[in-house]
């Protein structure tokens, strides 16, 4: 017997355990990793629910903020900046947008999609301003997501068409939505 096909015993049971090691390794990784991927994809549902819930008038994202979450609007309109908690956000931002509404805004997903703890939604906007003219803007919001409630979002959208309507529009007296 020479050196070569004494090798080949050996050579098959590497290969053996190779075949056998791999797929279980393979399952290892992904059951370590199923819990994140189970939790994100329930994060991902969460805010795909309060999406549903703006849409039909009964709820919205916003019910989703922690206390303490950090909302960023990114760029330079009238409302750009970093509001430290869910209060100064709704306080400066939302309910004063919400009162130059004569019909609220409804959204429209386009795409979702989830990285880690951050659920990104992609979705267009509209309603109708107590002028009658409709607002339309197409927004993106990266929400970071904490025991399925939002952390902290940074948020993107047409600063042009939002501080047309902010300037024209003044907020309806006593509303409080």
């Amino acid at each position: 017997m020479n050196a070569h096909s004494a090798l080949l015993p050996m050579r098959a049971l590497l290969l053996g355990v190779t075949a056998v090691a791999a797929p279980l390794a393979s399952m290892a990784t992904s059951l370590e990793e199923r819990p994140l991927q189970d939790e994100a994809a329930a994060d991902t549902e969460i805010v795909r629910r309060a999406f549903a819930a703006w849409a039909a008038g009964t709820g919205g994202p916003y019910q989703l903020l922690d206390e303490d979450a950090r909302w960023t609007i990114v760029g330079r309109s009238a409302a750009a900046g970093v509001y430290p908690d869910r209060e100064s956000f709704m306080r400066e931002v939302i309910r004063p947008f919400n009162a130059r509404m004569r019909e609220p805004l409804k959204p429209t997903i386009r795409r979702i999609f989830q990285s880690g703890d951050t659920v990104i939604v992609f979705f267009d906007a509209r309603g109708l301003a107590h002028d009658g003219i409709p607002y339309e803007n197409t927004y993106t919001w990266y929400l970071t997501m904490r025991d399925g409630r939002i952390a902290a979002s940074v948020a993107f959208f047409d600063s042009i068409a939002f501080d047309e309507l902010w300037r024209r529009v003044p907020p309806a007296a006593g509303s409080a939505r």
